[in-house]
């Protein structure tokens, strides 16, 4: 079942040499990294639709439930790539099955947390899991798909699974903090965790990078200073102040940790990133497209959720419900987006992408207290539409003409871009929502649903520069 490897006389390890699998076999793996990666998905947005309950449960306010979002996001960006690498040198299937255990232990630790501090940590621990799943599963995807078309279609279903977890989770954890309170979307884990273990060891085979990259701590360390720094001043800005010396502290230092970052890694010989892939325009549209897809998304849940719950006083389970035409219309696009990205490319369902995402922000850009439920279910179709359509062009233009020693490489970079447009999305949509009664949220939220329309547009932009 494992593939062995042999050394050579640099110390590097050459490629795993593992038994050519059958196509059932193949088709299998990737159900299995699906199941994961649909997981994982789903965590970064159930979470959303809970967010007022669990303030009332713990007696914390948005500034506060912000952190509960993006203490996981913010760690599972800041370590994709070292994961990555961690499973290039001990092997993408141990690495998995760990990330599988640590994901699971946290969220039990969720689920029993007594008060914010300890969920908050529980949830970076969870991002410490979700680390070691999220890119290493796209790896034994790639590996397990020796022929480039099929390769292709692959990694089109998995980039569209992942899509449409992302759009049911507010879905899903609405039922049930409806039906067994908030700390049942974390109880909900167990049994995916457990199934998807036992599916990993009887399934998926061993296989490792073509060498063994050492691990990249001063880049690791500028990388989570950067990002972590960066969103901190997003969400905390509007409580110490845009111009106080914190955040002007804050600024400073997130920018000597980026600037660090790119002057640092073209000098290791193992870097955390492959900067060299930015000099390849598809590639840095993909990342930029990622991140303001999901900041888009991040956005929409965020508001939708408070707008919901605190201006119209809707259940979790009502506000979820909401959220149904986006599930439908992510349900519907994703795997026609895959497939169209196989038969003519990535830049036609990434047209559609961004038509559809800004038409669905512009229905929102004059929001209410009582703007007409039919256009706001409008708007959240229209924008899964677009979501939908994105996710699968994306992830091709990022990894298309790589081989697949670099495609690992480049879809954990792709990950972690798409965490980053979570985190900051989260940040931007909590800033506007923290100082906003009840009464007021609708107005104040309507530069965040701008925002949702400009990133509609700029992914007609990456169309332009995706082949």
């Amino acid at each position: 079942m494992s593939s062995t490897s042999t050394s050579t006389g640099t110390g590097t390890r050459a490629p795993a040499a593992g038994p050519v699998l059958s196509a059932r076999r193949r088709w299998t793996v990737l159900a299995v990294c699906a199941l994961s990666m649909f997981l994982i998905g789903v965590d970064t947005t159930i979470v959303n639709v809970g967010l007022p309950v669990i303030g009332r449960g713990l007696g914390v306010g948005t500034r506060g439930l912000e952190w509960v979002v993006d203490a996981y996001t913010l760690v599972l960006a800041s370590l994709l790539m070292a994961s990555g690498a961690l499973a290039d040198r001990f092997g993408r299937r141990r690495v998995f099955r760990c990330g599988l255990i640590v994901f699971g232990l946290a969220s039990l630790a969720c689920a029993l947390a007594p008060s914010l501090g300890v969920l908050v940590a529980a949830r970076a621990v969870q991002g410490v899991g979700a680390s070691m799943l999220s890119p290493v599963a796209l790896a034994i995807v790639v590996n397990a798909m020796p022929d480039p078309r099929e390769r292709a279609r692959a990694i089109g279903v998995w980039a569209s699974v992942f899509g449409l977890s992302m759009a049911a989770g507010p879905v899903i954890g609405g039922a049930l903090a409806a039906a067994f309170g908030w700390r049942s979307v974390f109880w909900i884990n167990a049994p995916v965790i457990v199934a998807a273990l036992v599916l990993v060891a009887v399934f998926v085979p061993e296989s490792r990078g073509p060498r063994s990259r050492r691990l990249d701590l001063p880049g690791q360390l500028l990388l989570t200073t950067a990002l972590c720094v960066s969103v901190a001043v997003l969400i905390e800005g509007p409580r110490i102040g845009w111009t106080s010396p914190a955040a002007l502290a804050g600024y400073a230092l997130a920018v000597a940790a980026a600037a660090g970052f790119v002057r640092v890694e073209p000098r290791r010989s193992d870097p955390l990133m492959d900067l060299g892939l930015f000099r390849r325009p598809p590639f840095a549209s993909a990342v930029l497209g990622a991140v303001t897809l999901f900041a888009a998304l991040n956005v929409t849940l965020l508001l939708n959720t408070l707008y919901l719950q605190n201006t119209r006083g809707w259940t979790p389970l009502a506000a979820g419900a909401a959220t149904l035409p986006m599930a439908l219309g992510a349900t519907l696009c994703a795997p026609w987006s895959g497939s169209l990205t196989g038969r003519v490319g990535p830049r036609r369902p990434l047209l559609l992408a961004g038509g559809f995402t800004a038409a669905g922000g512009l229905c929102m850009v004059n929001l209410g207290r009582d703007t007409a439920v039919p256009l706001l279910l409008l708007a959240y179709l229209l924008i899964g539409i677009g979501f939908g359509f994105a996710n699968a062009p994306i992830t091709h233009t990022a990894v298309s003409g790589l081989p697949p020693s670099r495609a690992g490489v480049a879809g954990a970079i792709t990950s972690t871009a798409r965490q980053v447009g979570s985190a900051v999305g989260i940040a931007v949509a909590g800033g506007l929502a923290a100082g906003a009664t009840p009464a007021g949220l609708a107005h104040a939220s309507r530069p965040g649903w701008l925002l949702v329309t400009a990133c509609g547009l700029f992914l007609l932009v990456v169309a332009r520069a995706s082949r």
